[in-house]
């Protein structure tokens, strides 16, 4: 079935609205208050990232649970890489089955049950709890992630296609919001804790419940104001196993859609630099410029904050000069960030490294969402976020992965192991080279 040629994101200025924000913006029958709702998902989830898995837990885990053992922060990455391979092998299975019944809501209520409920679980992690934090921290991880690539389907949906930049944009801007409340909140509950000279096991369980609470209640509004437009149909959706279903998918995308497949690789490349920032930022800190938790946690607020603004603004900026630029100076931003941490000796430098990072986190995520939506074709908008999602979660364990052999092998040398990570950046903005927008679209528009 042949589809009219979307508008061309790349082509030029987008025309300026004719009345209030989201004129001309978003597709017929979506109200400004389901953008909102859509919105609030990732105002809900970037909590769970910002206080588990990049602050607060994670350095709980191996101070306390792990008891600092030389195993601890092994085990951590361990059990995180181990959820990142579970999604991996399933999601593209899910989304194809979401697409199929049109059933994206009904899984984005699931993933968000079982990612609050397994936090919930860690407040029950003391010392020496070591495989109950594991179970929990990579079950609830494994939900966070299905979650987030399912609420990301919906973006093609409300945005027409000369608009992902800026919608996606809103949502990521939002969602960091979201995680500098929680963080927030998180801080007062830790430095109330430390006044009244509580310890961690004392303190931390209450932190885990705010974010959990923060994360349930804020997604509520997804949940009853997203709509499901999407039609069932019919499609084969079972396979004799994960793996063929997944070489399926890559083979379909490889002869029908090679651009997408390229934004793919791109988004693998890049994307695991940005995994290193995430899960290890708060142990650079720590090892290389002696920060504290409070200081940790006042850093990542400032990067959330630099996150918000670049995600906000910049998707106004992705809609006018197109997908491929925008990403393109992102990730040339990227690799300043890093020779600006890798050279910072003092707090002052480092606080700018964190301030840059901040404004590429959001731009760069955001903009990878509006290619995916630009590109993939509308009755299998969850099934291409899937595979999205798989690449980027394999980027999350390979990043980490390349950070902590190059300490392990260089004895703690943490500035060697950021500069190595700024050769996934210079990788990405390579392989973005070959990604042909306009000959993705025609595809898409041909393919259906």
């Amino acid at each position: 079935m042949t589809h009219p040629l979307p508008p061309e994101p790349d082509a030029g200025p987008a025309p300026a609205p004719a009345a209030g924000l989201v004129a001309g913006v978003l597709n017929p029958g979506v109200t400004r208050r389901e953008v909102w709702a859509w919105a609030m998902y990732d105002f809900a989830n970037s909590g769970y990232t910002t206080v588990i898995l990049t602050t607060v837990f994670s350095t709980y885990f191996v101070s306390v649970v792990g008891q600092r053992a030389d195993w601890a922060t092994l085990a951590w990455t361990a059990a995180l890489s181990l959820s990142y391979l579970c999604i991996m092998l399933t999601m593209p299975t899910l989304g194809a089955r979401a697409d199929a019944r049109a059933a994206k809501r009904r899984l984005l209520y699931t993933s968000t049950a079982g990612c609050v409920a397994a936090t919930l679980v860690l407040t029950q992690a003391g010392p020496g709890d070591v495989w109950l934090a594991l179970a929990a921290v990579a079950v609830s991880n494994y939900c966070y992630c299905v979650g987030e690539s399912v609420v990301a389907a919906f973006l093609p949906e409300l945005a027409r296609p000369a608009a992902l930049g800026r919608v996606s944009g809103w949502g990521w801007s939002f969602g960091y919001c979201g995680g500098m409340l929680t963080l927030g909140l998180s801080l007062a509950a830790v430095t109330m804790g430390e006044s009244r000279g509580l310890s961690a096991p004392q303190y931390v369980p209450w932190v885990i419940v705010i974010t959990s609470l923060v994360f349930a209640l804020a997604a509520l509004p997804s949940f009853f104001l997203l709509r499901e437009r999407a039609v069932p149909h019919a499609i084969a959706v079972r396979a004799p196993n994960m793996l063929r279903r997944l070489a399926a998918a890559w083979r379909d995308t490889g002869a029908h859609y090679p651009e997408f497949r390229r934004l793919l690789m791109c988004g693998a490349c890049y994307q695991a630099g940005i995994a290193v920032v995430v899960t290890l930022a708060a142990v650079y800190a720590e090892q290389v410029m002696g920060f504290t938790l409070p200081q940790i946690m006042l850093l990542v607020f400032t990067v959330n904050i630099g996150a918000a603004v670049g995600a906000f603004g910049f998707g106004y900026l992705q809609d006018r000069i197109g997908h491929k630029r925008a990403l393109g100076i992102t990730l040339a931003g990227w690799i300043v960030m890093v020779l600006v941490a890798y050279a910072a000796v003092t707090a002052p430098v480092f606080w700018a490294a964190a301030i840059l990072a901040g404004l590429c986190m959001g731009t760069s995520q955001s903009a990878g969402r509006a290619m995916v939506g630009a590109l993939a074709p509308p009755s299998r908008l969850a099934e291409f976020f899937a595979l999205w999602t798989f690449a980027i979660q394999l980027a999350a364990v390979v990043g980490p992965l390349t950070y902590g052999l190059v300490t392990w092998l260089t004895a703690g040398n943490h500035r060697l192991a950021i500069l190595v990570t700024g050769v996934f950046f210079v990788g990405g903005l390579l392989l973005l080279a070959r990604v042909d927008i306009r000959a993705g679209l025609a595809r898409r528009a041909l393919q259906g």
